[in-house]
């Protein structure tokens, strides 16, 4: 029999935490709970979930420094943040601190489960990479099975969002990829209008790379188009 996967839900609204364990549990999940920053931060630290839902105005600990503080312990595990801030300014800072997704309230139940099912199939892909084979462009190795890109042997530190744009771009064989068919590449679903991530996680590939490998620009812009 296998062992559910185990989702964390940090949220200080009781109706919206009850309804997202209540389908979590339904659809099979081991759901962990907090409404508070600090105590959700020391189940995160002593459970290790597969996944972390995230609200940001939280008691406590806010939804950033918790952001802050599990990528700094762990780059690997998918953080979907849902929140009432819907400025494009807390979009674009919650990817860069580290989530993964971001979504609006209110949203969709059907919604959320999706991200939430896309999230752990993609995590589980890269515990399994089997035909998922290296590319080479020297001095640059992306490997799936390490869910790592290498500059001259050495880790240049991406996350597995990162790792997955970067992989899908470099497969593309130097062919342009609209932003939205790379959304749907990486995260596994549709891109909504207005969504930044593509064009976040492209700059933060793009400022690893940079930094390991200056002088070899990569990733390039195609203004209309995509990547």
């Amino acid at each position: 029999m296998a062992i559910p996967q185990t989702v964390l839900v940090v949220e200080d609204d009781d109706a919206i935490l009850e309804s997202i364990v209540y389908q979590l549990t339904r659809a099979g999940y081991r759901v962990l709970r907090s409404s508070d920053g600090a105590q959700g931060l020391r189940l995160f630290q002593s459970q290790r979930p597969d996944l972390v839902i995230l609200d940001l105005m939280l008691p406590a600990l806010d939804g950033w420094r918790f952001t802050e503080q599990v990528r700094a312990e762990d780059p690997r595990v998918p953080v979907i943040v849902c929140s009432a801030r819907t400025s494009e300014f807390d979009r674009v800072h919650g990817l860069e601190l580290g989530a993964d997704d971001y979504v609006t309230k209110p949203f969709s139940m059907k919604e959320l489960m999706a991200r939430v099912n896309a999230h752990l199939r993609r995590a589980e892909l890269h515990r399994q990479p089997a035909g998922r084979t290296p590319i080479e462009s020297d001095p640059l190795r992306i490997d799936p099975e390490q869910v790592q890109a290498y500059a001259n042997g050495q880790s240049i530190g991406l996350t597995p969002r990162e790792f997955e744009v970067l992989y899908a771009l470099a497969r593309s064989a130097g062919k342009p990829i609209p932003r939205n068919r790379l959304y749907r590449e990486v995260w596994g679903y549709e891109m909504l209008a207005g969504d930044r991530s593509v064009d976040v996680f492209v700059r933060k590939v793009r400022q690893k790379l940079a930094k390991a490998l200056p002088d070899h620009p990569f990733i390039q812009t195609h203004y209309g188009v995509g990547y």
